[in-house]
């Protein structure tokens, strides 16, 4: 099945609305512009281009997603703040000379020489006659084609291009509204962009139920998005790390507010420290916090863990979602005992066809089927998983491996602190040491010193793990998908 016929398989002919908000449309409105503008696109450029969207989150955006795959041809999402570098090394591996641009955008992009489509193109297609020609599907349609290539951010070197198949996102969508307990009755907040994994899942996944989404562009502006929640009646709210944590120590009307009908929020994008979760749920015991994880390889989602068991299994990542098999296992692929540290290893149907002309890379991160996600935990008795860090994030100190996360995990508790970054610094006598950046308010700048946060650290971690360097920062910086910026 065509991915888009799945998500407007019963949702399609609803007369709700789809997207909720200053930009609104229903459902039947949203379906058959989209297949209109896929049967204009697929007869003047056929199937299987590699079709570039740079635009935000809009209804724009999601008519062209919905349009691009329904035709049969392959969506290349990308940031409309692309460096020229990073644009240049997609454009070289995709050949890509068709783009979907927002007006705002398009200025950018005129030196490319893309043909490019817009809000009047899909005005004109909606308004021309539709003689009903024959749509991508008639035929049983290959679930393994590729339906989009997400390129990931690059904070790690060269960009990868992940190949997410129509079945990719048929699988994970479906674990996802099945462990959430999604209905049409829903309507997500998204704060967001939908170039990136996380931010296409909810839009999946609320397009599959009948459900909506409100779409704010502007997370920056904190009370816009705290009023929105009730404005809309939103009932899920979704965030990587440093959303969470700017709702609850940069804000004070946060958790104060009422919250009249958000019944659940969701955590993914890297680890979530459990001083927030606890500070979180203390706050609003009401509603449901799940902890979730997951790859851009996985199309989002691996692991969440419910709610109920929150305070039970705190800091742990959960077990995999329904068709998803988790493991943590040894460098020789075997699962590791309760206790002892090894990989996370994932199987399922929501796993990427590869890395797109990278067939060295892929074949070092699925193995025999199993997905090796370099990132590094334990496992409890119960089958729980618990992450350690990153393979690359681990700190030496004289030959002892050191978790990044942990020491963070402790600093975050101190009074006052918004955040805190562990990285390593060069020693000629121990190889590597710890340096703490440490986020704070500017107006309480003045309250922290180094020691003091050195006392914490040694009051409730080994001595080794005390970070030989504290410095002080007063300006959190964030990569475009909202996730914290390295130093």
């Amino acid at each position: 099945m065509n991915v888009f016929d799945y998500f407007f398989e019963t949702s399609g002919v609803l007369e709700k609305e789809a997207v909720v908000g200053r930009e609104s449309i229903s459902y039947i409105d949203l379906s058959s512009n989209a297949l209109k503008a896929a049967r204009q696109f697929g007869k003047a450029h056929g199937e299987n281009n590699y079709v570039l969207i740079l635009s935000e989150n809009s209804v724009f955006f999601i008519t062209a997603y919905l349009a691009i795959m329904k035709s049969g041809n392959i969506c290349v999402p990308l940031n409309p703040a692309i460096e020229p570098e990073n644009l240049d090394k997609v454009l070289a591996k995709t050949g890509s000379t068709l783009a979907f641009i927002s007006k705002r955008y398009q200025q950018r992009f005129v030196s490319y020489g893309f043909t490019v489509y817009d809000d009047e193109t899909f005005k004109n297609w909606i308004s021309a006659e539709d003689n009903g020609s024959p749509e991508t599907g008639k035929t049983p349609f290959d679930e393994t084609r590729l339906a989009e290539i997400i390129f990931t951010s690059g904070s790690t070197g060269e960009q990868k291009g992940v190949m997410i198949t129509h079945k990719n996102i048929i699988a994970n969508t479906a674990s996802i509204v099945e462990y959430l307990n999604l209905t049409t009755a829903d309507t997500i907040e998204v704060v967001m962009p939908f170039y990136y994994c996380y931010g296409l899942s909810l839009l999946h996944t609320h397009l599959r139920v009948g459900g909506a989404v409100h779409m704010n562009n502007s997370f920056i502006f904190i009370g816009s998005v705290i009023d929105d929640l009730n404005k809309y009646n939103c009932t899920g709210f979704a965030g990587v790390p440093s959303h969470f944590q700017i709702l609850l120590r940069k804000t004070k009307d946060f958790k104060t507010t009422k919250f009249h009908s958000l019944r659940y929020v969701t955590q993914a994008g890297g680890k979530l420290h459990t001083a927030f979760i606890e500070e979180f749920i203390n706050a609003f015991p009401d509603i449901r916090f799940n902890v979730m994880y997951g790859q851009t390889e996985a199309t989002a989602r691996l692991s969440y863990l419910p709610p109920e068991e929150l305070r039970r299994k705190l800091g742990s990542l959960g077990r995999g979602i329904p068709g998803v098999t988790l493991k943590v296992a040894d460098e020789n692929g075997n699962p590791v005992k309760p206790g002892e540290t090894g990989e996370i290893l994932a199987r399922g149907d929501n796993i990427m066809a590869g890395y797109f002309k990278d067939p060295e890379t892929t074949a070092m991160t699925i193995k025999e089927g199993w997905l090796y996600t370099g990132d590094i935990a334990t496992v409890d008795e119960e089958g729980y998983i618990f992450m350690q860090s990153r393979a690359k994030e681990i700190i030496k100190v004289r030959g002892i491996r050191i978790s990044p996360k942990e020491i963070e995990a402790v600093i975050v508790t101190y009074p006052g602190v918004i955040d805190c970054t562990i990285s390593a610094e060069h020693d000629d006598v121990t190889g590597e040491s710890v340096k703490a950046t440490v986020f704070v308010n500017e107006a309480d700048l003045d309250k922290f010193n180094e020691e003091a946060i050195r006392q914490h650290c040694a009051a409730n971690l080994a001595s080794y793990k005390v970070p030989q360097k504290v410095v002080f920062d007063t300006k959190l910086t964030f990569n475009s998908a909202g996730k914290k910026s390295k130093y």
